[in-house]
């Protein structure tokens, strides 16, 4: 308990600046925090699957969450090329546009999810440096092939006009795409709950994850399954980096990296192979990035650091991880 005192007192001198903001500001500047919270647990979620579940240092997530987000860009190009549907005043045919390019994200982040898995991945199972390695390399492949296909130049994300905007609230604006955001990553916490929770498949991972050759032994084949987590743990990520997009209305074939390292903050800090974790985390993230930005913005990313930091001297495991 006396070890845990220190760190709380931190973490109260961190908050206190808090009380310099305006009512108004700290409604605006908590909801686009729990926007990015939300958003950056998208790619943390992912990440949290392949890295806490099975165990696999993925340094190619940041690559899957630039394709998606390039793969989704793709698709509303080529649909409001044809019908418009962008700037289209009917909310179904913006939400339509929408889905269509959640769904071309996501399935290309989950192809490219199962390729990674079988050719480079797999033969490096247990091998976390051989892992950094042989990830970081396919990372580099990747963002030139988006150089190639895409160009190397930035490219401006079309939002659907539905999702533009904002709405004013008692005095206190709140844009549409966050709150957008926000319900997404909601829906997205409770699938991931329901799948590995309440459903046979999930039982059969986290079994794999504990003891690999008894389900190899009871008749099902692990490394499909393991194949079947990589996978959507990336289109995950190729759901993020299309969300993300759209927040920031830009997009450029190096914008994976700099997401990838809140990933892996969110996930020391809820804890590995902890869905909840990663959700906690990321909206802890979310929140104290935005305040300290509105304050002191050249400290922003450090307080990030810093509360991973506190994080661990109280709970060396993270959050909600099991301690394994």
């Amino acid at each position: 308990m006396r070890r845990a005192v220190g760190p709380l007192l931190g973490l109260a001198l961190l908050l206190l600046p808090l009380t310099a903001i305006e009512p108004r500001a700290w409604l605006t500047l908590t909801v686009a925090g729990l926007a990015m919270g939300m958003l950056i647990f998208l790619v943390a979620a992912g990440l949290s699957l392949i890295f806490g579940l099975m165990d696999v240092l993925n340094f190619a997530h940041g690559a899957l969450f630039a394709w998606g987000a390039y793969a989704g860009f793709t698709v509303i190009l080529l649909v409001n090329g044809r019908w418009g549907w962008a700037a289209s005043p009917s909310v179904l045919a913006n939400a339509g546009l929408l889905l269509l390019a959640v769904a071309g994200a996501a399935v290309v982040a989950f192809v490219l999810g199962i390729a990674l898995e079988r050719v480079i991945v797999r033969p490096v199972y247990g091998q976390h440096l051989f892992q950094i390695l042989i990830t970081l390399g396919a990372t580099i492949v990747l963002e030139e092939l988006i150089r190639i296909v895409w160009g190397p130049n930035d490219q401006v994300m079309p939002v659907p006009t539905a999702f533009q905007g904002s709405w004013d609230v008692a005095d206190v604006v709140v844009l549409r795409f966050p709150v957008l955001a926000i319900g997404l990553g909601v829906l997205v916490y409770a699938g991931m709950r329901w799948l590995l929770g309440r459903t046979r498949v999930g039982l059969i991972v986290r079994a794999g994850v504990e003891n690999s050759e008894m389900v190899q032994v009871m008749g099902h084949d692990i490394h499909r399954y393991f194949t079947g987590v990589f996978a959507a743990g990336s289109a995950l990520a190729g759901l993020g980096g299309l969300m993300w997009g759209m927040f920031n209305q830009s997009i450029r074939p190096s914008m994976g990296g700099e997401q990838l390292i809140f990933a892996f903050i969110v996930v020391i800090i809820g804890g590995l192979g902890s869905v909840t974790g990663s959700l906690v985390g990321a909206l802890l993230v979310g929140l104290s990035y935005n305040y300290v930005a509105y304050l002191v913005p050249k400290a922003a990313i450090g307080v990030t650091m810093a509360i991973m930091v506190l994080v661990l001297l109280v709970r060396p495991t993270g959050l909600f991880g099991s301690g394994k």
